[in-house]
């Protein structure tokens, strides 16, 4: 992807410039006080069942925000007359645990019908999901409003593949008015998680087209990596982003220096000089990891398009019929 897409740039722009919803700490403390005790509760049943699902709401946040703002437009599902973003090259086969939202937003509408909107819940899951395997835990801001449509296009045209190098991310980042520093704290929120081989079979087999592995792999990693992902085996199957998957912590940043990153996208973070600064440090200091991070989380959040929303009463469909576009729910 270009990183000069008249599409993208253009997304970006209305993402800084258009004035959305006005977010603030406690927003639902009077129209639904235990808003944020249900979702953390429904996090908590829903990592005890599956502990990989906390991570993969989590990166809900990201593929969400990225996208037109955060506005729950990538929990969406496929219409006949809308193509979403689940299906896009960044989500298929990739996204996953969708059922968690389902069963927040229940839980919330029991409680409260109608009163929280699933781009809230989006960001208080990734939030909780965070705190609940040992990271950081920070107050979020909340007021959001569901979007109304999504984009498969949307999400093609901007979100990064696992294949892109530092400079493209720093630069993807910066038009979000995100640092250098909030990229590469942002990136740890691989410390916990997992990835497909589909997203490493170049790095193993032919880096760059060289026909050849990536030589920054540490022998050993690269060793379990094959054997792991084979060429011709099932491209599905899937590896731990670090060496502790259920601990939300530093070691990614450790792994990194060590040439045991899964991604390109992480190892690229320490190979460029513009970044690795920032690697190092984090991985010598959890606790100003955990800093930047949480701070980087709240910007993430921050990213709206001012486009009109609602609240859902599921995070699926939209409520009713919008100029002839979107189905009832």
């Amino acid at each position: 992807m270009s990183l000069f897409n008249p599409h993208l740039i253009l997304h970006l722009l209305l993402l800084t410039v258009v004035t959305g919803e006005i977010l603030r700490p406690r927003f639902y403390s009077e129209t639904c006080p235990e808003a944020e005790s249900i979702v953390r509760r429904e996090m908590k049943k829903a990592m005890f069942k599956e502990a990989r699902s906390v991570a993969s709401v989590m990166r809900l946040q990201f593929h969400d925000c990225f996208v037109n703002g955060c506005d729950a437009s990538v929990l969406l599902d496929d219409t006949p007359n809308m193509l979403g973003e689940k299906l896009s090259l960044s989500n298929i086969n990739s996204l996953r645990s969708f059922e968690v939202v389902d069963y927040i937003k229940e839980a919330l509408e029991k409680a409260c019908p109608a009163t929280v909107s699933c781009a809230d819940i989006v960001i208080m899951a990734s939030r909780d999901a965070v705190a609940l395997t040992g990271g950081p835990d920070w107050e979020v801001k909340l007021g959001r409003k569901d979007s109304l449509t999504a984009s498969q296009k949307d999400s093609d045209d901007i979100m990064p593949s696992p294949r892109a190098n530092a400079t493209f991310l720093i630069d993807l980042f910066k038009r979000f008015d995100l640092s250098v520093k909030d990229m590469v704290a942002l990136s740890g929120s691989h410390s916990i998680g997992q990835g497909r081989c589909f997203s490493i079979m170049f790095r193993l087999y032919n880096q760059s087209g060289s026909g050849k592995p990536d030589p920054v792999l540490e022998p050993g990693y690269k060793k379990k990596l094959n054997k792991l992902c084979p060429l011709g085996g099932d491209e599905n199957v899937t590896g731990d982003l670090d060496a502790t998957p259920h601990v939300f912590d530093n070691q990614y940043f450790k792994d990194l220096t060590s040439g045991r990153g899964f991604l390109n996208s992480d190892q690229t973070l320490y190979t460029s000089r513009e970044t690795r600064e920032y690697v190092k440090r984090f991985s010598e200091d959890q606790g100003e990891f955990f800093r930047a991070f949480a701070e980087g989380m709240v910007k993430l959040g921050d990213l709206q398009s001012g486009r009109p929303g609602e609240i859902r009463s599921n995070c699926r469909v939209v409520n009713r019929r919008h100029n002839d576009v979107l189905l009832v729910s």
